[in-house]
């Protein structure tokens, strides 16, 4: 039961994170609505929640991190105002660079294969 109460309780911070981004309420001029928040996890004891940030245009920068951490405490608190929890879990800020490594991927795939003719022939380079 209590790691459904964990699991849920990272499903709703996450997504009340990620309206706060979207809609712009996040002042700090380092927060870039083009952030996305991939993954929270809650510690058993409610007291810590890390939180992942990826960029959707690539990689994500220290400064869109740190701008983050400093907007921790007001993210907390409308955490708090919306949900109907005893205690807010404290936030921790990581970057998330699943994406930019994903796309660093399909870079690579695509220059390894390249077609040869019209044919619709295949060759790939092993080097």
């Amino acid at each position: 039961m209590a790691q459904f109460r964990t699991e849920r309780l990272a499903q709703v911070i996450q997504e009340k994170i990620s309206s706060l981004i979207l809609e712009g309420r996040v002042k700090d001029n380092r927060v870039s609505s083009f952030l996305s928040i991939t993954k929270v996890d809650v510690s058993k004891d409610l007291s810590f929640a890390d939180v992942y940030v990826s960029d959707i245009r690539g990689q994500i920068t220290e400064k869109e991190i740190e701008g983050l951490k400093s907007a921790a405490g007001f993210i907390q608190s409308q955490l708090g105002a919306s949900m109907r929890i005893r205690k807010i879990p404290r936030l921790r800020f990581h970057a998330d660079t699943s994406i930019g490594e994903s796309f660093d991927l399909i870079k690579k795939i695509e220059e390894l294969v390249e077609p040869e003719n019209k044919n619709d022939e295949l060759r790939i380079n092993i080097t």
